[in-house]
């Protein structure tokens, strides 16, 4: 007798599917999957089975695949399989024969979902697959994510057999006869799951006979510990994370008050793809000097006076842009800018994107270019020259926003207006001036 009552159960109370979805089912022909097959078609489901040949494994594959098709042909469904060429993918993208075999296949299995409408790809882990997971990723390395092991749905791949210890599922196959195939490297321990499953579980049982149903109790705590943070996180989120533009800004004074710190400061960046030990580093220098710069991969997170500010990467300095005599428009990184010539005096104000210069004071070809380490100007109301860098820090700007802020250069070398923000006083327009030439700033 199949556990179909079980079964649905199961399905029912983690909303994997409905009577009516259209399955994908994972099948390799081992005994786990073989089970889950007759599962599915003595619970009425309506479902496909797909298989994929990694070709390594010789005739030992194709048996395999050829199996899964006639066990297709005995349940009268539909069968989709794929040879994968698993070597030369592993080699290409310089990962692991048994990273690149998953890659494959879930890759495929979404791709074939997509074309034939399946709702959702049925995969036959067990209980015991769940709790070699959890041993493998606490001695990888793991956080709370990594302790409730393999999640009954997860997105579109749903896990129906969960409910199931492998000896159960060995007991179900004997007592109906159901034929399946053995994969020769699951008894390999060269494979770290292998090894954890056939080397490390025995001396674990021999502790604790009812080593399964102890970790089914603690896959419910860990998951419930899993979710109180994740709700924790998302307070949090509401709380500390304050838009400005493009970047989130989260004030210093409410992060020191984060408890426990690393722990919850890590959930706030993670996303961002920032580790554990540089979190730590963030923690170290949050009493410190402000300026120090973290980085992720495509994120940077700026310790400010006031603020962590987290933006996106941005691509390098823009390239120099010339501007020469005559020209109406200019294009600078992610500015378009506008230059019009007047024969009145006329001054701008209050608009900080857009500046009015002496015309004979001009030597063309200007530049367009961004701030560099020893730049200085006369800020307009100053007979003396600062600093960018000072004037930058005196305004607050944030370290990774100077490289982005536009610079007008004159052709003599002086730089004539700070986009956005000040002008020379020796280029402002006077008494003596008869022509302006007006420079405006548009974002893009």
């Amino acid at each position: 007798m199949l556990p179909t009552k079980r079964f649905t159960d199961f399905i029912e109370q983690n909303a994997l599917f409905e009577q009516n979805s259209k399955i994908l089912a994972a099948v390799s022909g081992g005994m786990d999957s073989v089970v889950m097959a007759h599962l599915l078609k003595a619970t009425g489901f309506t479902f496909s089975i797909a298989h994929c040949n990694f070709q390594l494994r010789g005739d030992e594959a194709i048996a395999d695949q050829q199996f899964s098709q006639s066990l297709a042909s005995q349940l009268d469904v539909p069968f989709h399989t794929v040879n994968f060429d698993t070597q030369k993918y592993a080699a290409d993208k310089k990962i692991s024969i048994q990273m690149a075999a998953r890659e494959l296949r879930y890759q495929w299995f979404q791709q074939i979902s997509q074309q034939s409408g399946y709702d959702v790809i049925a995969l036959a882990h067990h209980q015991n697959d769940a709790i070699e997971t959890i041993l493998l990723n606490l001695t990888r390395g793991t956080g709370i994510a990594g302790m409730h092991g393999i999640l009954p749905k997860n997105g579109q791949l749903v896990r129906p057999m969960l409910f199931l210890k492998r000896e159960e599922i060995q007991d179900i196959v004997n007592a109906n006869g159901l034929a399946y195939v053995e994969d020769s490297s699951n008894t390999s321990v060269k494979y770290a799951r292998n090894k954890i499953r056939l080397e490390v579980i025995p001396k674990l049982k021999e502790l604790n006979p009812a080593l399964e149903s102890t970790f089914e109790h603690n896959l419910k705590h860990f998951r419930g510990l899993e979710i109180l943070l994740e709700q924790r996180l998302a307070e949090l989120k509401r709380d500390l994370f304050i838009m400005h533009d493009n970047e989130i800004h989260l004030p210093v004074e409410e992060v020191k008050k984060l408890s426990p710190k690393s722990l919850l400061l890590f959930g706030l960046l993670q996303e961002y793809g920032f580790n554990e030990t540089t979190v730590e580093d963030i923690i170290s220098v949050l009493d410190k000097h402000s300026g120090r710069i973290f980085e992720s991969l495509s994120f940077t997170l700026v310790l400010d006076r006031t603020n962590l500010i987290l933006a996106k990467k941005q691509p390098g300095p823009a390239e120099p842009v010339t501007i020469t005599n005559g020209e109406h428009e200019a294009h600078y990184s992610n500015y378009r800018v506008s230059i019009l010539h007047d024969d009145s005096p006329l001054i701008i104000k209050d608009n900080p994107m857009a500046v009015s210069i002496d015309t004979e004071l001009l030597v063309y070809p200007l530049t367009l270019r961004p701030w560099e380490q020893g730049d200085n100007f006369h800020p307009l109301g100053m007979k003396t020259g600062q600093k960018l860098s000072d004037f930058f820090t005196h305004q607050k700007i944030p370290l990774h926003q100077k490289k982005e802020i536009p610079l007008l250069v004159n052709g003599n070398g002086d730089i004539i207006w700070i986009g956005g923000y000040r002008p020379d006083e020796r280029y402002k327009v006077s008494k003596k001036t008869k022509k302006v030439t007006i420079f405006e700033l548009y974002k893009l």
